[in-house]
């Protein structure tokens, strides 16, 4: 059962993960009307917001777009930094949105930015000490058991992430609409964008919790 779920949840991640990108394509071809580029929009957001010391920079790559809370900056995609469509809005609002967040002290990514150390030291070790742990189960079942431990603070860390996500798209929705910064289609265009792009994370926490849940029952039945 635990493998059909596994091949399940990989199966719609294909899925999320394909759908996402052809709803980009589609909302790239989608050009704006009032002709400002991901970063203008962006810049604009943030000024509206009142964030002066939120710089809004280019970084290589594709769909790689993120706002660093560390160095305050907003990271855009060559594609969304430049490019004048409704993706690319999209995009440069919700990354703004997590700035917005941060300037206002929102707990759930507070909270997740807590454990950003945590979950970085883990992600590096916690296969190798799973892989350990499963292979001397009947000797040393406490090691499976630490593995465990490690697996759920990243697990928690899929589930926290996700009201952060849903929060930024409904903030940068919301301000494309308050501000007309968009006409009707566009403004539908960048919902459904942002929504497959929050789907992507829903399946992602699904798939940990379903792995944690594996690795407890494997521990509860190691006799």
């Amino acid at each position: 059962m635990y493998w059909i779920l596994i091949i399940g949840i990989m199966l719609a991640s294909w899925l999320v993960s394909n759908r996402l990108q052809s709803k980009f394509d589609k909302y790239s071809k989608v050009h704006l009307q009032n002709g400002m580029s991901g970063a203008e929009i962006a810049e604009k957001m943030l000024a509206d917001h009142g964030i002066r010391d939120v710089r809004v920079i280019s970084t290589p790559g594709k769909l790689t777009d993120h706002y660093n809370p560390a160095d305050k900056t907003v990271n855009l995609s060559e594609a969304v930094y430049n490019q004048r469509n409704a993706a690319a809005a999209a995009v440069a609002a919700h990354e703004c949105g997590h700035a917005v967040q941060h300037a206002t002290a929102y707990s759930w990514l507070e909270m997740r930015s807590k454990l950003v150390p945590v979950v970085s030291v883990a992600s590096t070790w916690v296969q190798w000490i799973l892989i350990a742990g499963i292979l001397l189960i009947k000797t040393f079942p406490a090691l499976l058991l630490i593995g465990i431990v490690i697996f759920a603070m990243t697990t928690l860390f899929s589930i926290i992430t996700l009201p952060v996500e849903y929060d930024a798209s409904n903030r940068a929705l919301a301000w494309l609409e308050n501000k007309r910064m968009l006409t009707r289609e566009e403004q539908a265009g960048a919902k459904d964008a942002l929504k497959w792009a929050a789907r992507t994370y829903v399946v992602a926490a699904i798939g940990s919790v379903a792995t944690l849940l594996y690795y407890v029952m494997m521990y509860n039945n190691r006799r």
